[in-house]
């Protein structure tokens, strides 16, 4: 098992030491995480984020999106929220509610507080490998592959299942710019398990509990479980428990992914911080 907690640790360790020496100038990290009504995994990792958060000298607010909000109610809070002064990063929780424009609210996020790499054009920079900033997901996972067990990546194999925006995508963008060769699947990929099963590293954020079982995994391949689904009541991950006797490393949910990208989010704000006030 991959202890994504202890990564974490030292990442939040380096974020409290630079806002301590940003509170020393007067100056202290704030974010505000823009939730939709209803969206419960939305308020769950803002609300996350903001207990980690005032552990380590940064503020998260937390700012609805009521259930009568259309798009124009949505821009209204946004354009409010990138205004505020004392604000260095706003992060905007996806998927909207259909009843708002996606596209429209994330083009009129100020990129200088783009904590959470939303706009097309900061996205765009990802895409180039100059990210100003990239997914707290995806970077939680480079992080998590940047140390043994995981392979060396460059040259190494990895499959990537899902495509989204959030996760799927800038994660095999960073992938690529660290040398691996990546395939990324989907839905509509056929043979998906033999796809899976040439992995040297398997990242799964698809979206479905228990979906990658053992006969997907190569033997000793390592395996990052980015889901989170509620079962029953229990939190789950993509990856079934039988890719345990079978992978070489794999990380647990919770306990993996999910530490380490509040950790990365709150690294991302406190860098916003900096170069606004530098």
């Amino acid at each position: 098992m991959i202890d994504g907690r202890a990564i974490a640790a030292v990442i939040r360790e380096d974020v409290a030491a630079r806002a301590r020496a940003l509170k020393e100038r007067g100056v202290v990290p704030k974010c505000i995480a823009i939730v939709s009504d209803g969206d419960a995994p939305g308020l769950l990792y803002a609300q996350t984020a903001r207990h980690g958060g005032a552990q380590v000298g940064v503020e998260i607010e937390i700012v609805p999106i009521g259930a009568g909000a259309d798009t124009s109610g949505a821009l209204a809070i946004l354009a409010r929220v990138v205004e505020e002064p004392s604000a260095h990063g706003v992060i905007i929780q996806r998927p909207l509610p259909e009843r708002i424009d996606e596209t429209r609210v994330v083009e009129a996020m100020d990129r200088r507080k783009d904590v959470d790499c939303c706009h097309p054009q900061t996205f765009g920079l990802l895409a180039l490998g100059r990210p100003l900033f990239a997914p707290a997901t995806a970077v939680a996972v480079m992080e998590l592959l940047k140390r043994p067990p995981a392979p060396a990546l460059r040259g190494a194999r990895v499959t990537v299942i899902g495509r989204s925006p959030i996760v799927g995508r800038p994660v095999s963008m960073l992938l690529i710019a660290a040398d691996a060769t990546v395939t990324v699947c989907h839905s509509k990929t056929a043979d998906l398990a033999d796809e899976c099963r040439r992995a040297d590293v398997l990242v799964v954020a698809i979206g479905k509990p228990n979906f990658v079982t053992a006969d997907m995994v190569k033997p000793g391949a390592v395996v990052v479980d980015v889901g989170t689904n509620v079962v029953n009541g229990r939190l789950v991950g993509d990856v079934d428990a039988s890719v345990r006797d079978v992978a070489g490393a794999v990380t647990p949910v919770p306990g993996g992914v999910g530490p380490v990208t509040t950790a990365v989010l709150l690294r991302n704000i406190v860098d916003a911080a900096e170069r606004q006030t530098n």
